[in-house]
């Protein structure tokens, strides 16, 4: 049985400034995500029919990860329509401020998936200086959801609640994936579609599903930032050398010896770099050492088990209903 501990401490953060006044808030155009590579096709709906169907039979034998199954752009790219309600792009998502992120759990997540989960964020705060805290009355927020649609997510903060879909157990299966889900969050896409790419990888189109071409378009280099971190096979963001593969061969081949591409064990020395760099991290943490690494410290504090992560499930600050029992479904209110 998972026994969660109640705190008695809540967070109020000022993160309910409107996307337009990014520049305004942020003070520099640093803090804008530029998405105007992307098309309207971004926008949609949770895919539960083809999607979820294909996720819910995923296994660590499938070849692939989860979040390469999806329907969306580029997999697990997406902005749901009734969260964002509007009647064009979006050519802009912001970084959240400070590296906080407030958060809420509105999945059915059963015990296994809730430590899968909080090891994603523990990693977070083990080596970055990012923070996810329990929403108390933030406007900005993300919520964790399990819905039966696949690995997907927003990229950047969009304004207002936002989801991040884990479906269980296909998402859940290796930490790695929620932890790609929550980079998307934070304002990263997929390396393999980096603007320099074809220096590293050569793409297969002949072997990729016709439906997915667009999936491997590159970035421009004006509307992307690489922080001066090179490519990197390694992350946890590319994609694995089969990814929407039509007939079970490559669509992804390393050009500089035999790089395992597509692990999700966690970050990659590359990846902390990015995240430390964008967020600022050797600058705005003092716990943060000089390779951008969090040192561990003692549970419940900044490096250390996110006890905040566990009190949020407690119901602390939503009074959501937790069940002692197998499984815990935070949609029942």
């Amino acid at each position: 049985m998972l026994k969660l501990l109640v705190l008695t401490t809540a967070f109020a953060l000022c993160l309910s400034h409107p996307l337009d006044e990014i520049s305004k808030t942020n003070g520099t155009a640093q803090d804008v995500i530029d998405l105007s590579q992307y098309s309207s096709e971004i926008y949609g709906k949770p895919d539960e029919k083809e999607t979820g169907k294909v996720v819910e039979e995923y296994t660590e034998d499938s070849g692939v990860n989860p979040e390469e199954l999806g329907s969306y752009v580029e997999g697990d790219i997406l902005f749901t329509e009734q969260r964002t309600g509007r009647n064009g792009l979006a050519k802009q998502t912001a970084r959240w401020p400070n590296g906080i992120v407030p958060f809420v759990i509105e999945g059915n997540f059963n015990n296994r998936d809730m430590g899968i989960i909080e090891e994603a964020v523990m990693e977070y705060h083990r080596k970055t200086c990012i923070r996810f805290v329990p929403r108390s009355s933030e406007t900005d927020y993300i919520s964790l959801v399990s819905g039966r649609s696949g690995c997907w997510s927003a990229v950047g903060r969009t304004g207002g609640r936002q989801e991040v879909n884990l479906q269980s157990p296909g998402c859940l299966t290796k930490v790695g994936t929620a932890i790609h889900e929550l980079m998307h969050a934070l304002g990263f896409l997929h390396e393999q579609n980096r603007h320099e790419r074809d220096d590293y990888v050569t793409v297969q189109f002949q072997n990729i599903q016709p439906s997915a071409v667009g999936n491997f378009d590159k970035a421009s280099a004006a509307s992307t930032i690489d922080f001066g971190v090179p490519y990197d096979y390694g992350s946890v963001m590319h994609y694995s050398g089969s990814a929407f593969s039509t007939n079970g061969r490559p669509t992804i081949i390393a050009r500089q010896g035999n790089a395992n591409m597509g692990q999700r064990d966690g970050f990659s020395p590359r990846d902390l770099q990015k995240v430390n760099s964008m967020y600022n991290c050797n600058r705005n943490s003092a716990g943060i050492e000089g390779n951008g690494v969090v040192p561990q410290q003692p549970h419940g504090q900044a490096g250390g088990r996110p006890n905040l992560f566990l009190s949020f499930l407690g119901g602390l600050a939503n009074g959501l209903g937790i069940k002692d029992e197998e499984s815990v479904d935070n949609n029942k209110v």
